[in-house]
């Protein structure tokens, strides 16, 4: 009987030892899991952005849909429709009279809820609030810091721009993307900074935003710090401060940089998030504020009316929008992507270009649909954490277009944005390898923007 009793006790013990066993490796294992998906947290848009709550303390939702209203409708009866429908106003975009972003309270299919919306008669258009994205494809990779790091200025001949000037702190180029590291070294002078005789940013809608250095279209604050990179690397090739010696150059030795936060760190936003954000720039330059340039690399899945409404109020601003062709290797001609396929007045599509004056093998194409190419393979930039890497994409051919942009009208500040838009088209190097697949079939030379070569 004591040795059968000591069998069992043995092994409830080798038992319990292996269950101990068990729950520490099952513990270990969460813990890996936990450290090795990476979760993207969303950001709350709403008049209280740190607690994520709108004035009524619910937490605020973002739009589902973009609704135009005709003219003539009036703010009673757009609120009178949305409470039938059980919806809510969220944000009026003040430069396109009537058009609203739409909470649906019911979270139905947001391309349905815009069907419902269109059926109305006091309804221009309604579509979804589209998600827009940064391509990614090309991520930053180390440079080396002895090699001819800066290729691209080069190739564009924006030394030989720079004996006539190096940019003009009154410019102001508003970089809509993920946010800025404006505390960077080589970017923290140049980047826009209120002035104490401009009062703060207000929204109807929004309410008042300290837009100190900027505006988060995400949080819908004043803080425009970026977590993703990318708006980082297009804003120091527009921009990085060459007289501190400290690491790279950008196009502009002085400009503004106004840094417009509308893509999160996983490299998406939403459509609202950016009408807002290029509505503040309108704002802001009617306020006085000199925003000659926007400068975009992102897309949409799909044709946008109300993008394409907003990109030509900031035409009627004077406002230059240039774009980046993107990375699809796609013929827009034949199958358009956007913003990139509008023919707004105000647009520069760019495609990104080799050493050798050739498009790079990702790059999107089209004789109809892509304006210019620029350098956009290996490029040196600034990047997050005060440092630098190589980057490639037509989202960095894009911001070196925006910053010769900025140069251009650092030598002749009283070109219109029609007269800005055509220097650029007259301002290309024409290179065989190009002629087929852009509009201009060149790519940009700052020396020739500037009026130094001809």
């Amino acid at each position: 009987m004591n040795r059968t009793r000591s069998i069992i006790y043995v092994a409830i013990a080798i038992v319990m030892v292996l269950a101990i066993a068990f729950a520490y490796q099952f513990g270990q294992l969460q813990r890996q899991l936990r450290t090795s998906v990476r979760i993207i947290p969303t950001e709350p848009k709403s008049r209280n952005a740190e607690a994520g709550l709108d004035d009524t303390g619910k937490t605020a939702a973002r739009p589902d849909v973009l609704v135009k209203f005709r003219s003539g409708v009036s703010a009673a009866v757009i609120e009178q429709i949305t409470s039938r429908l059980n919806d809510q106003v969220q944000d009026q975009i003040d430069a396109v009279p009537g058009l609203n972003a739409i909470d649906d309270r019911d979270n139905a299919d947001p391309a349905a809820t815009a069907t419902a919306y269109r059926a109305l008669p006091e309804v221009e258009y309604a579509e979804p609030n589209y998600e827009i994205s940064i391509d990614q494809t090309s991520a930053a990779s180390p440079a080396n810091i002895d090699a001819d790091k800066q290729w691209a200025l080069t190739q564009i001949e924006v030394r030989e721009a720079w004996s006539k000037t190096k940019g003009n702190s009154e410019v102001v180029v508003g970089v809509l993307d993920s946010g800025v590291e404006y505390t960077h070294v080589d970017l923290a002078i140049n980047i826009w900074t209120r002035p104490d005789s401009l009062p703060p940013y207000h929204d109807p809608d929004l309410g008042t935003i300290d837009d100190v250095h900027g505006y988060n279209a995400i949080a819908n604050d004043g803080n425009p710090l970026e977590d993703n990179g990318h708006g980082t690397a297009c804003a120091g090739l527009i921009g990085a401060d060459c007289a501190n010696n400290a690491g790279s150059c950008g196009v502009n030795w002085h400009v503004q940089i106004l840094p417009l936060r509308v893509i999160n760190a996983g490299g998406f936003g939403s459509l609202a998030d950016a009408l807002a954000a290029i509505n503040y720039a309108i704002d802001r330059k009617r306020s006085g504020v000199n925003v000659r340039i926007i400068n975009a690399s992102w897309e949409l899945p799909a044709e946008s009316r109300a993008l394409e409404e907003v990109i030509l109020k900031a035409y009627e601003a004077g406002i230059l929008f240039v774009v980046s062709a993107g990375d699809r290797n796609t013929d827009l001609d034949v199958s358009p992507r956007y913003p990139q396929s509008y023919r707004a007045g105000n647009m520069i599509t760019v495609a990104p270009s080799g050493g050798t004056d050739q498009l790079t093998a990702t790059s999107n194409f089209g004789a109809r649909s892509v304006t210019l190419a620029a350098p956009g393979e290996k490029i040196f930039t600034t990047v997050l954490g005060n440092d630098y890497a190589e980057v490639s994409g037509s989202s960095y051919a894009a911001a070196i277009v925006s910053g010769v942009a900025a140069l251009a009208v650092s030598a002749r500040p009283g070109l219109t944005v029609d007269q800005l838009r055509t220097l650029l088209i007259d301002s290309v190097d024409v290179r065989p390898g190009l002629q087929q697949e852009l509009t201009t079939g060149g790519r940009i030379n700052a020396a020739k923007a500037v009026g130094v070569r001809h």
